[in-house]
C-alpha cells in the first residue's frame, strides 16, 4: 500500500464516489484511480467501495473504518510536511488564513503587518468566504487558520477558540430621524428599511432571532455581505444600515453617517479563531494567532490542540 491509493481513496469520497472528478482533482486518469483502488482492497482484504458494474455506489462499513485510517494517516503526512518546512526554514513559508470580508477587511490588517515586519519572509494568502466555507477551507488543509464570527464552533474536526467580542450597530445619515435618539428599540428599527448582512454572516442570525422574539417583521430592503457594500446604500438613503462595530470605526471624522450602539439589542458576538485537529503549527501560526488577540497564546492553542483544554469564555 502507499499514499498514491490512500489519496486516490480519499478523494473519491470527497467527490462523492466519482472517479471522474476525483482523477481531474489529482490530475490523473480515472483507470488510474480505479486501478489503484482496487488494488488496495485486494492487499486489504475487504471492499472499501461497493459497485454496481464498473460505478462506486456507496461506502461500505469496513470501508468506513478504512477512510478513518487514511485521514489520520494523510493529517500526519501533512504534519511531517510542516516539520519540515518550520525546521528547515523557520522563518519563512506562507501563512494561509481564510476569513470572511469583515475579518479581512477591518480586523486583520493591522496584525497581517506586525507579522510582516516580524517575519519579512513569510507570505500571507488570504482566502475569503462565508463562514462555512472558511470552516471548509481550515479542514481540507486550503488554510492554517481560520477566522470567523458563525459557525466555526459546529465542526467537530476543528479547534476554535474565541477571539473577541464585538456588537453590531446602527448607521444612518446623519439628517435621519432615529440620529436624534441616543437610544434605539427594535421597534424603531422595524418601522425603517433595514441593510445589513446576509443571513449567514457576521451575526446575522443574531438579528433576526431578536426580532423574532418580540413578535416583529422587520423591513429587509438589501442584504449584503460586505460592509462597504451597506454603508454606500445607506448613503444613498435606501434604508437604515445593521453593521459590524469594527466596520465604522475609520468613519468618526466623515460625519455623513451617524452612529448608534445596538448591543442592547442584539447582545454580543465572539470572533473565533479555528485549527484543523491535531495540525502542526508553525511558530509564525502561533505569533499570528497571538497578534489577533491578547486573549490567545501559544501555551492555550497548544494544549487546546492536544485536547488537554476545553473551551473557555471571554
Amino acid at each position: 500500500m502507499n499514499l498514491h491509493q490512500f489519496r486516490f481513496v480519499q478523494e473519491a469520497a470527497r467527490r462523492n464516489l466519482n472517479l471522474t472528478e476525483a482523477a481531474k482533482a489529482l490530475h490523473t486518469s480515472q483507470p488510474g484511480v480505479s486501478k489503484a483502488i482496487i488494488e488496495l482492497e485486494e492487499e486489504l482484504g475487504v471492499e472499501i467501495f461497493a459497485r454496481h458494474g464498473k460505478r462506486l455506489k456507496r461506502i461500505t462499513e469496513p470501508g468506513q473504518h478504512v477512510l478513518r485510517s487514511i485521514e489520520l494517516i494523510m493529517r500526519e503526512v501533512g504534519n511531517l510536511k510542516r516539520i519540515g518546512e518550520q525546521f528547515s526554514a523557520q522563518d519563512s513559508g506562507t501563512l494561509s488564513i481564510a476569513t470572511t470580508h469583515t475579518q479581512a477587511r477591518y480586523v486583520l490588517p493591522v496584525s497581517v503587518a506586525k507579522l510582516r515586519e516580524a517575519y519579512p519572509k513569510v507570505n500571507v494568502s488570504l482566502h475569503q468566504g462565508s463562514p462555512d466555507q472558511v470552516a471548509r477551507m481550515v479542514m481540507d488543509e486550503v488554510a492554517e487558520i481560520g477566522i470567523a464570527t458563525e459557525s466555526l464552533a459546529d465542526y467537530q474536526d476543528l479547534v476554535t477558540l474565541p477571539c473577541y467580542e464585538w456588537q453590531h450597530v446602527l448607521v444612518m445619515p446623519s439628517a435621519h430621524a432615529l440620529a436624534q435618539k441616543e437610544r434605539i428599540s427594535l421597534e424603531d428599527l422595524a418601522a425603517e428599511p433595514i441593510i445589513t448582512y446576509h443571513p449567514s454572516f457576521t451575526g446575522r442570525t443574531r438579528i433576526d432571532t431578536a426580532f423574532a422574539n418580540r413578535k416583529l417583521q422587520p423591513r429587509i430592503a438589501l442584504e449584503a455581505i460586505d460592509s462597504d457594500v451597506i454603508k454606500t446604500y445607506v448613503r444613498l438613503g435606501l434604508g437604515v444600515g445593521i453593521v459590524a462595530e469594527m466596520a465604522v470605526r475609520d468613519d468618526g471624522s466623515n460625519g455623513d453617517l451617524a452612529v448608534r450602539p445596538l448591543g442592547q439589542l442584539f447582545g454580543q458576538n465572539i470572533a473565533r479563531v479555528a485549527f484543523k485537529r491535531s495540525a502542526y503549527l508553525r511558530n509564525f501560526v502561533y505569533q499570528f494567532a497571538e497578534l489577533l488577540s491578547p486573549r490567545l497564546d501559544r501555551h492555550l492553542i497548544a494544549k487546546a490542540m492536544t485536547g488537554h483544554v476545553n473551551d473557555y469564555e471571554l
